[in-house]
C-alpha cells in the first residue's frame, strides 16, 4: 500500500520514511504555502493514502506570522483533504493539543470544545475544520510533546543542557503526554490502513504517551535514564514567559483510538529509552536505525 507523506525532514516524517512503502515529499516537491500544488502532487502520485506530517511548528513565531501559519497548517491540509475526498483515498492529518485552552485537570476528549490560546493553535484548528468539511475518509490525530532522536525537541535540549549544568529550572505546572515520533508514525500508518479498509472509521482521535507528566518530571526521567547528575527545580510557567501562551493541561484521552484502531497508548518512558539508545549509538558511531 503506497502512502504519500507530506514532509521529509520533520520528526514524524523521518520516522515514516523508516516504515512501510511511503513516498515522502519535501518542500521542493510540494510547497505547503501553495495548497493547489499540494493537491496536484496527490493527483500526480495517485497513492493509496496520504499522511500530512508537514506543518508550521514555530509556536512563538506564529504570534507574528499567523497568516503564514494558517496557510501552511490550515489551507494546505484542507486542499489535501479535498483532493483525497475526490479520489476516495484516506487522509491522515496530524494535529495538536494546542487546539484546547488547557483548562481543568481532566484529559481532553475528542469532542471537547476547542479554544486555542494562540496563533499556532488557531492555525491547526483551521486545518482540522477544513479536513472535516472536505468529507471523505479522514483521520485527524491530535498528539502532544513530540520527541525523537532527530530534530529539535525537549529530549535533545535537556541532554545538551544536562551535560553543561548541574541544576536546571523547569516548568512544572504544564502537564501532558510526551510522545515519540516513532510511535506517532506507527499510529498514522495504522490509521491510514484501517481507513482504507473501512472508511466509516473516519473522525478525530487522540494519541499521546503515558503516563501524563510535567515538563520538570519529564526532565528528571531524561536525566535518570541518561545518567546525568543534573538537579531539576520546579518553577511555574510565569517564571518562564514566552510570546505564545502554553496550555497548562495537555492531557489527552486516548481511549477512542484504542477502541477503534486497537492502538494502545504508548509508555513514553519505554520510547525515551529507545531514543536515548539511538542517540548513544549515533554518538559512538555504531549506527542504529537508518
Amino acid at each position: 500500500m503506497t502512502i504519500l507523506v507530506f514532509g521529509k525532514t520533520g520528526q514524524v516524517a523521518l520516522e515514516l520514511q523508516r516504515r512501510g512503502d511511503v513516498v515522502a515529499l519535501g518542500r521542493q516537491d510540494a510547497d505547503l504555502t501553495d495548497p493547489a500544488a499540494c493537491a496536484a502532487a496527490i493527483e500526480r502520485h495517485a497513492p493509496r493514502a496520504v499522511i500530512n506530517a508537514a506543518a508550521y511548528t514555530a509556536v512563538d513565531k506564529a504570534e507574528t506570522e499567523e497568516d503564514l501559519a494558517t496557510l501552511i497548517n490550515g489551507e494546505a491540509p484542507t486542499a489535501m483533504a479535498e483532493c483525497c475526498a475526490r479520489l476516495r483515498i484516506p487522509f491522515v492529518q496530524i494535529s495538536t493539543d494546542y487546539v484546547f485552552d488547557g483548562s481543568g485537570l481532566q484529559p481532553w476528549s475528542v469532542d471537547a470544545p476547542s479554544g486555542p490560546l494562540g496563533a499556532y493553535g488557531r492555525s491547526k484548528l483551521a486545518g482540522e475544520m477544513g479536513v472535516r468539511r472536505a468529507g471523505g475518509s479522514y483521520g485527524i490525530l491530535r498528539t502532544s510533546w513530540v520527541v525523537s532522536a532527530h530534530g529539535n525537541n525537549f529530549v535533545k535540549t535537556m541532554l545538551r543542557l544536562g551535560a553543561e549544568r548541574d541544576r536546571l529550572t523547569i516548568v512544572a505546572d504544564q502537564i501532558g503526554g510526551p510522545t515519540a515520533a516513532a510511535d506517532i508514525a506507527d499510529a498514522c500508518l495504522a490509521m491510514a490502513r484501517h481507513l482504507a479498509d473501512d472508511p466509516s472509521k473516519y473522525g478525530t482521535y487522540h494519541f499521546s504517551g503515558g503516563p501524563d507528566v510535567s515538563w520538570a518530571d519529564f526532565a528528571r526521567e531524561i536525566f535518570a535514564q541518561s545518567g546525568f547528575a543534573c538537579e531539576v527545580a520546579d518553577i511555574p510557567s510565569s517564571d518562564y514567559p514566552t510570546p505564545a501562551r502554553r496550555p497548562f493541561n495537555s492531557r489527552l484521552d486516548n481511549s477512542l483510538t484504542e477502541s477503534v484502531f486497537g492502538i494502545p497508548r504508548p509508555d513514553w518512558r519505554v520510547s525515551l529509552a529507545a531514543i536515548l539508545a539511538e542517540l548513544g549509538a549515533a554518538q559512538h558511531g555504531t549506527g542504529g536505525n537508518s
